[in-house]
């Protein structure tokens, strides 16, 4: 199961200073972000713990790694992904099963409904800060979506895979 539903794009995400975030918006924004994935997961599980094992990979974001300014519910959401990752996949190790819980935490990647002239500077601005000086698209991804659902990841639980062009520091 790939956790990817997400809140992100305007109007329903505002790009406002914390403290004037409205608190119907932070709590939308950790329903589907948050919740989404813990709801997701608990329906999922009983039915890899019968079958003997299962490969669970959630979405996070590289924003987590070094926040964002006026994004500060996003950032949240997806830092409790990372977290809530690590803590279901140390339960699910307890089952001595092959249940695998990962995130992927892809920097900005533009997609065909992001194409504004905000999201271009955005991106021309990110491609700056990174190893590899392109946009990020969503074919970037797949590979790395396709490891941890595949055998070769077994041995792989609680990751965090961080996709992103190297503009991580960590």
């Amino acid at each position: 199961m790939i956790n990817n539903a997400a809140v992100f794009q305007l109007p329903a995400m505002s790009r406002v200073p914390f403290e004037q975030i409205p608190v119907d918006e932070w709590d939308n924004l950790m329903a589907v972000n948050l919740r989404g994935v813990f709801l997701c997961c608990r329906a999922v599980v009983p039915h890899m713990k019968a079958q003997g094992g299962g490969k669970i990979v959630n979405i996070s974001s590289g924003t987590v790694f070094h926040g964002s300014p006026q994004s500060a519910h996003y950032v949240t959401s997806k830092a409790g992904v990372i977290g809530f990752t690590r803590s279901v996949a140390r339960e699910l190790g307890d089952y001595n099963i092959n249940v695998n819980v990962n995130a992927i935490a892809p920097g900005l990647t533009l997609s065909l409904d992001e194409i504004s002239e905000d999201r271009l500077e955005a991106s021309r601005v990110r491609m700056q800060a990174r190893a590899l000086k392109q946009a990020q698209v969503p074919e970037d991804l797949v590979g790395t979506a396709v490891f941890p659902c595949s055998s070769d990841s077994d041995f792989m639980t609680g990751q965090t895979l961080v996709v992103d062009g190297g503009a991580q520091k960590h």
